[in-house]
This record gives structure tokens, sequence and C-alpha cells, in this order.
């Protein structure tokens, strides 16, 4: 009997997910080995993050990342995987206009074979369009990496009640553009929780406590193998692991089963 082959997940598939209540698992992965590796483990969507311009190329930002960076790692993870849902990065300065930011998508997606492609901020205009032209976009809100030169520092986001407002309601104006997903990075975790209530699309959190839809860490972070510091969002699962898929499999689980964040892990 010839079985049906694995199909990957679908934005529909993950709106499923936060319907019947169950967490989703992410990780960013930038080539193919760790692709094969994650896909097999069963998380639900890998992240290429232009993060990789720190973990992967070294750099203290994530500034320096150019579209064809992005492209190059988004086809390594997309040609490895089999069930995983592919996101990607929109880097630095490849979405200042619709147009522009519509003509590196379609790479990332043509090119890269992403699923969806994630920007930072409100940029509703930009979202809309995308989405107009048949493009599935996830929105980014709290700590943006992108804006570093203007925050000065990799900070806690939404700490007073008018900045939390502004990102509640930024995440509102994101969903009514057509985003289909929602990263929140370095929020206060009850504004998160009160957030991922509130939105009918799936809320993705990084340092934004347990009450997010689903999870993501930076793969090396989690890994404790990364170049600089850990963020106190992270969490090393090496350290009670044999081998890196079973470091793997406990985040996943621990996702699932909404152990991690712990307080610990979040603000």
């Amino acid at each position: 009997m010839i079985q049906n082959p694995v199909t990957p997940l679908t934005v529909h598939d993950l709106a499923a997910l936060k319907r019947r209540g169950e967490k989703i698992s992410c990780l960013t992965a930038y080539d193919a080995s760790f692709s094969a590796l994650i896909d097999h483990i069963g998380i639900d969507i890998m992240l290429v993050g232009d993060s990789l311009g720190m973990v992967v190329q070294g750099h203290d930002t994530t500034l320096p990342v150019t579209i064809t960076d992005m492209v190059y790692h988004s086809r390594c993870v997309s040609l490895a995987r089999q069930r995983s849902f592919v996101m990607a990065d929109l880097p630095f300065m490849s979405y200042t206009t619709p147009a522009l930011a519509a003509k590196n998508a379609a790479r990332l997606m043509q090119q890269g074979g992403a699923q969806m492609v994630k920007l930072e901020g409100t940029r509703v205009d930009i979202v809309r369009f995308l989405v107009d032209q048949g493009i599935p976009v996830c929105g980014h809100l709290g700590l943006l990496p992108q804006m570093i030169n203007q925050l000065g520092a990799y900070k806690v986001q939404g700490k007073t009640p008018d900045e939390a407002e502004k990102i509640r309601l930024d995440a509102h104006l994101l969903q009514q553009a057509g985003a289909s997903l929602l990263v929140l990075e370095c929020v206060p975790a009850d504004l998160a929780a009160t957030i991922s209530s509130e939105l009918a699309i799936p809320v993705i959190g990084i340092g934004a406590g347990v009450g997010c839809d689903g999870q993501v860490l930076v793969l090396q972070d989690m890994l404790n193998i990364g170049i600089g510091k850990r963020p106190r969002f992270s969490k090393d699962f090496m350290q009670e692991a044999d081998s890196i898929a079973d470091a793997l499999r406990a985040y996943h689980l621990a996702v699932k089963q909404a152990t991690f964040p712990s307080s610990q892990h979040s603000f």
C-alpha cells in the first residue's frame, strides 16, 4: 500500500491548533541538518530568523542581514523539512514600501520556500498590501531587534500602562490588516496573555509568558551553544538531555504541556 506523503502544515492548521487549545511549538532554524531534525521531532513552526546575523554570522545585531542571506537560509531549511511550517523574516530595510516588501516577500517564498513572512512593527499598510497579494504575514510586536539603535538596549517593552495599551491596540490593528500570526517578544506575561485571549489569530511568545498560544526560542540559545549570553527568557534544554534530539524533544513537550516558560523565564 502506498502511504500518503507528509505535507507541510498550513496557516489553517496553525489556526486550528489555537481553536482547540493546543500550544504551538516553534524554533529558529537556519540550515538543512537542523531543519530535518527539528521537523522529525514534531516542532510545528520553523522560523528562519534574521537572528542568524548574530548566531550564525557573528554580528552584534540583526541589522547587517540581507534579503539574499534570508533567501539562502530559507531555502536550506525548506528543502529538508516535511511537516513543519516555514516562516522567514523580512530583514532590516527590506520592507520600507509596499512594493519593496512584496518583491522581497516573493523572493522568500519563490526562491526560499517560505510559507509566511514576518515583519516587525505596526506596518499596517505593508501587511494589508502583502495579504492582498496572497502572502501570509506574521506580525511582531514588543521588543523589535531591528529597532535596536532607537531602543538603545534589548529590554522589556510594555511595562507602563500606556505602552501596554499601545501594544494591545497594535496587535488588533495587525489582525485587522490580515496578519495570520503574531509574535510577542519581551513583554509582561499578563499583557501577552490578554492579547492572546483577545485575538483570533495565534500568538507566539518569546519572553512573553506561558499564556501565549505558542512559544519560540532561538535554537542556539536553548541548546546553550550561542556565542553570547543566553537571554533570561530562554532555557538550556541541553542541561538534562543526552543528545540534541532529546533537548529538542524536551522543549517541544514542555511547550505542548505549558510547563515552559515558567515564571523565571517570564517578565
